[in-house]
């Protein structure tokens, strides 16, 4: 009967050592119930108009959106996952959105991608408001 090559003590802790490894960044690119994030597929309310000054944006988290305005008082919407990975983004500094996962940067003003490793923008949405609140939804 022929012998099995044996498995050395380094293959198996080097395997085992890679596993947690990749489940990690599965679980960083899924919203905390392990389900993909998603931007909105209906109109949503979500907050005041008055949050957003000239010049800035406000990122609303739980909705996947950020909304910013122009100098001339214009009000523009993108949706926050990431196009890289399907991350959400979680992170806006000044008008730059940060994508925790892998440090894509999106410019909140234009929705364009500002460093890689993602190349295309962020989704457009539709923004309007409605008695003082900011609505945002699909593109029209």
């Amino acid at each position: 009967m022929p012998s099995r090559p044996s498995t050395s003590r380094r293959t198996v802790l080097r395997g085992a050592a890679t596993v947690p490894v990749a489940g990690l960044g599965l679980a960083a690119c899924a919203s905390p119930g392990g389900t993909p994030a998603a931007i909105p597929t209906a109109p949503v309310e979500l907050g005041a108009e008055s949050e957003v000054a000239k010049g800035g944006a406000k990122l609303y988290r739980e909705q996947n959106v950020v909304v910013s305005r122009g100098e001339d008082g214009a009000l523009k919407a993108y949706g926050t996952i990431c196009t890289h990975a399907g991350c959400a983004i979680n992170k806006l500094e000044d008008t730059t959105l940060i994508c925790p996962c892998h440090g894509s940067r999106f410019d909140a003003m234009t929705g364009k991608v500002v460093q890689s490793p993602a190349t295309a923008p962020l989704p457009a949405l539709s923004v309007k408001t409605d008695k003082g609140r900011i609505v945002a939804g699909p593109a029209d």
